[in-house]
């Protein structure tokens, strides 16, 4: 059966005309305009997200000179903490150098017995078992200049004992421990509490 909007009424044909251009509007909202809406709303949440990127990272840009200064700041720390604590290369040079104290204080040294060194974290302990022989000026001076090394080394445990029969420059014995501390490095450091196996060079004794 042929169908023609010319044998319709006109009332007819208006109604056809109207659901026809309908269902091309629907078939254009459906196929063409929702898709497009969705995609045009996934295109703003991403530059909603983008936006907000881009605000963080100009808020971290702004910050970045105090992030520098703080690196700094830190290094700094870091740099001051190594001119008190050496690292294990400088052990053996600090170690001579109390010796050569010990000389200029016209102090002798008759023992230097290395402990079993003591690692904590991040730095390790190194005592000295000193056998000193001299006066107790001549001690004091010795344990001053100690106390002024950039480098930080402890007496501790000093024992004095008078001698039977002094001398002009040997009046009395003293035993201390001198505990010099060693910056340790990640693939150095060891569990804390327990001695390592290593033992700082002993230098000459005065007078061996």
């Amino acid at each position: 059966m042929e169908l023609s909007l010319t044998k319709l009424p006109w009332w007819g044909q208006v109604g056809a005309f109207l659901a026809l251009a309908l269902a091309g509007v629907g078939v254009f909202i459906f196929y063409y305009e929702m898709p497009a809406r969705a995609e045009m709303e996934g295109r703003q949440h991403q530059l909603v997200s983008l936006r907000a990127d881009i605000s963080k990272g100009l808020a971290t840009a702004k910050q970045l000179p105090e992030f520098e200064s703080q690196v700094a700041d830190l290094q700094a720390r870091l740099d001051s903490l190594k001119a008190v604590l050496p690292d294990e290369k400088d052990a053996a040079a600090l170690l001579r150098q109390m010796q050569t104290v010990a000389t200029q204080s016209d102090l002798t040294i008759t023992s230097f017995k290395p402990q079993p060194i003591i690692t904590q974290q991040l730095h390790a302990e190194w005592p000295i078992a000193l056998q000193l022989d001299g006066t107790y000026h001549n001690l004091a001076i010795f344990c001053d200049r100690v106390g002024k090394f950039t480098r930080i080394v402890n007496i501790t445990g000093l024992d004095i004992k008078g001698k039977d029969k002094p001398a002009a420059n040997s009046t009395i014995t003293a035993s201390a421990t001198a505990t010099t501390f060693v910056l340790l490095d990640n693939a150095t450091a060891a569990k804390p509490g327990r001695a390592g196996a290593k033992k700082p060079a002993v230098p000459a004794k005065k007078g061996a």
